[in-house]
């Protein structure tokens, strides 16, 4: 009988990755298998994480902000950033978000568009973990459509005012600062805002049946007044937010892969050991099907991952090519979800195997940092210069 291959390794993968950017990817490979993985279905069941703990930990390993460059920050390559994001999310969804929501939401935020004093201020305690962010930009009525956002900030003297309510935002309840986005006479501008300013509140979001090894927070914002350097200088418009959400979508790009093969190696190790009708479920051809299938298309979410990541490091990764990597890459994980639970059977809903519990997971994954939806319409104007938002 001849030796199985991997998925990924059946399409040479190991060869198209360079060696410093592999060594990356096994440190946070072996992170999630002695830290994560022995915890998961735990923190998972009870919806709880020590969130503060494992940020600490993730900036200890360097992947907080790792592909910033400065303030702490690894200046890894994009495709290196990717590759964790993998690993991460091979372990959990959850996990990943907690990573790129600090890294490619919050830090970004303030890397990209913030003055030398905030970024001197909050980059370097974030980057060690030290210092929790999250970024505050949907809200209760207002998801796709953030131009409409009701968050609105006034001027008061030098100061500025800010009223509103942010929903489903990942870290709220445990940050240590938000990065708000809110209207003002000036167009849509961002502000970094200290938790522990006077009426700023975080209360957690509980009976979630998805992310659940996540913090999740609804955000309130009453009269929080804040000094005139609060707010982030560069950023004017809704082009700040979604730069920073296009940064997120490009981890997702390599994270739902991370799922997906998290889910297929799961479902060929149990079908080779499972017997029935005195034989492996995986020797049946109907098996066979299923896991083939399976691998092309994880194989090809990956090398698509992998052009997108060498594009973003060369300059010239293009917002519409992130929504291709995003809406084929979340959308096929999930779908490999699904299919590798059938093979499981009814031991495919216990979280002693993974597999459901990433694709509750993937539910979340497949709406936030822009829905299928959006995606498809980001495509369809790009191919046929027509837009169709409305």
């Amino acid at each position: 009988m001849p030796t199985p291959q991997t998925p990924l390794g059946l399409f040479g993968i190991e060869e198209l990755i360079g060696e410093e950017d592999r060594a990356i990817r096994d440190t946070v490979r072996a992170f999630t298998a002695d830290r994560l993985r022995p915890h998961l279905a735990q923190w998972y069941e009870s919806a709880t994480i020590p969130a503060r703990e494992l940020a600490g930990e993730l900036g200890k390993l360097g992947v907080l902000g790792m592909h910033l460059d400065g303030y702490g920050c690894a200046g890894t390559s994009a495709l290196a950033y990717g590759l964790a994001c993998l690993e991460l999310e091979a372990a959990d969804s959850g996990l990943r978000s907690l990573v790129s929501v600090q890294g490619s939401l919050t830090m970004f935020a303030i890397h990209r568009w913030g003055s030398p004093e905030q970024k001197q201020e909050w980059l370097p305690r974030m980057a060690a973990g030290e210092a929790i962010g999250c970024f505050g930009l949907t809200e209760p009525d207002f998801g796709s459509n953030p131009g409409e956002m009701r968050t609105h900030a006034r001027r008061d003297g030098d100061d500025w005012v800010l009223d509103g309510t942010k929903m489903w935002i990942t870290n709220g309840s445990v940050a240590d600062v938000a990065v708000v986005w809110a209207q003002t006479e000036d167009k849509i501008r961002g502000f970094v805002v200290p938790t522990d300013t006077p009426g700023f509140s975080a209360p957690e979001i509980r009976n979630k049946l998805s992310l659940r090894a996540s913090v999740t927070s609804e955000l309130i914002l009453d009269g929080v007044r804040l000094p005139a350097s609060a707010m982030l200088p560069e950023a004017r418009g809704l082009s700040g937010p979604l730069s920073c959400l296009n940064e997120a979508r490009f981890g997702i790009v390599f994270g739902a892969i991370g799922a997906a093969r998290d889910c297929l190696e799961t479902a060929i190790a149990y079908t080779r050991d499972r017997d029935i009708f005195g034989k492996p479920l995986a020797a049946y051809q109907a098996t066979q099907l299923k896991l083939a299938d399976m691998t092309v298309e994880l194989g090809k979410g990956m090398l698509l991952a992998l052009h997108l990541g060498n594009r973003k490091d060369a300059g010239t990764l293009r917002p519409e090519q992130v929504s291709l990597g995003k809406l084929n890459n979340v959308r096929e994980a999930l779908a490999i979800a699904r299919e590798c639970r059938t093979l499981l059977g009814a031991n495919g809903i216990s979280l002693e195997y993974p597999i459901l519990r990433h694709a509750a997971n993937l539910e979340s994954v497949l709406t936030y940092e822009g829905t299928s939806e959006i995606h498809q319409l980001v495509i369809g104007q790009a191919v046929t210069g027509h837009t169709a938002f409305r």
